[in-house]
């Protein structure tokens, strides 16, 4: 499938939000954005929430078993996701949050194999790790600060 219009320019925006540590403030964006959406975002929803949480422990360094090109992928949709002002903005009613939900269901068609092991892995954990592991930070303080491998 072909990939969304305007999506390569969110791609090569992905790898700034990894280098300079901006990974949980655009997830925070994310469930912020995600909770004022509520039942627009169906059954997404807990598609959305795989997408933070490998993302989280990508961050965390527990999961490293992604190729660079998913990952990008996934952080590019989360931005696209989280900005307003893309191919339809968001205050359109209705057709606005279309856009969004294109982008995300791309992503998580494109790269279903990638996601499909991080699931596995995901199971696989105590489901007390995974709370830590896959927990936002609260965007204060110390936890936004890259954990030490």
């Amino acid at each position: 499938m072909k990939q969304p219009w305007n999506f390569s320019s969110y791609l090569r925006l992905a790898p700034t939000f990894l280098r300079r540590g901006r990974l949980p403030a655009l997830l925070l964006a994310v469930a912020r954005k995600s909770g004022e959406q509520g039942r627009r975002l169906g059954g997404l929803k807990d598609d959305l929430r795989l997408l933070q949480g490998l993302c989280m422990a990508w961050w965390r360094g527990e999961y490293r078993a992604i190729s660079s090109q998913a990952l990008l992928a996934v952080v590019a949709a989360l931005v696209y996701f989280v900005t307003p002002l893309d191919a339809l903005p968001d205050w359109l009613p209705v057709v606005g949050f279309i856009d969004d939900l294109a982008v995300l269901a791309w992503v998580l068609r494109t790269w279903s194999d990638e996601l499909a092991a991080f699931r596995a892995w995901r199971e696989a954990q105590a489901p007390e790790a995974l709370a830590v592991i896959e927990r936002l930070p609260d965007g204060q303080g110390p936890e936004l600060e890259k954990p030490r491998p």
